[in-house]
């Protein structure tokens, strides 16, 4: 199928690795000229070597930026835009809030998630938006979580602050429409990310038992039998940012092996 989106320009939020470098790669395979950023720069320099040569034709660039700073990401949103235009397309992605309880969360961990999990999309969107609704067309994907549809022991300040980015994409997508873009989420199941892990580290820790029981007691949870690999979730991603997805819009996607179980 053609995605109709070559020469789109996409740029995918905390893509050195996981989730997000697996969606630049796929975007790039599409023709896409992606901009991929992180904080950790040594990690974001391998991605974007990586990128260049499995796909040597495509338009990459990498920018550090730190995701909580609403002046980095006005920053790096005006850099995409002088280095390879406008953005097209948005893949909002940041990592996770750490795992615990009601009693475990401070306010220093819940406002610090409230800024790298919510603020970041809000920010990134809002600064990508003016060029959309000018050219009537966009794609903007939000990297959340099954949470959205089942809250997740432990974590208790990620299902909050993942909820809070369901709702603003949801209003958002009926108040951009006219203009020719959708607003969409992805909600993973478990993925065999580095987050992941450390999630299952937690859960290892919490019950007393070693990080293997503590996968495996995951996996079992699955229909399909396994932990999603990052391409999966991915796929779908860039899916939703194409062309033929134009009528899909609004909607917190599951890709979760079947683990949800409410309709």
């Amino acid at each position: 199928m053609d995605l109709g989106i070559d020469g789109r320009v996409a740029l995918v939020g905390a893509s050195a690795r996981g989730l997000g470098l697996a969606t630049a790669d796929r975007l790039a395979g599409e023709g896409c000229r992606v901009a991929v950023c992180d904080f950790d720069q040594e990690a974001l320099g391998r991605a974007a070597e990586d990128l260049r040569a499995t796909h040597p034709a495509a338009d990459i660039e990498a920018f550090r930026v730190d995701l909580t700073s609403a002046e980095d990401i006005q920053a790096l949103v005006a850099s995409v835009k002088d280095q390879l235009g406008p953005v097209d397309i948005l893949i909002t992605n940041s990592g996770g809030p750490p795992p615990g309880t009601f009693e475990d969360a401070t306010d220093h961990a819940w406002e610090r998630a409230y800024s790298l999990t919510f603020l970041s999309a809000v920010r990134m969107i809002r600064a990508v938006l003016p060029d959309m609704k000018e050219r009537r067309w966009g794609r903007i994907v939000n990297f959340t979580s099954r949470a959205l549809k089942e809250p997740i022991p432990n974590l208790m300040i990620s299902n909050a602050v993942r909820l809070a980015v369901g709702g603003m994409a949801k209003t958002l997508a009926a108040e951009v429409a006219p203009f020719g873009i959708t607003v969409n989420n992805l909600l993973p199941g478990p993925t065999a990310t580095e987050r992941q892990l450390q999630l299952i580290a937690a859960r290892a820790e919490r019950q007393g038992i070693t990080a293997e029981e503590a996968e495996a007691a995951i996996v079992a949870e699955i229909p399909i039998g396994r932990l999603a690999q990052p391409d999966e979730p991915a796929a779908v991603a860039t899916f939703l940012a194409s062309e033929p997805a134009r009528y899909v819009t609004g909607v917190s996607l599951l890709v979760d092996g079947g683990a949800v179980r409410a309709l």
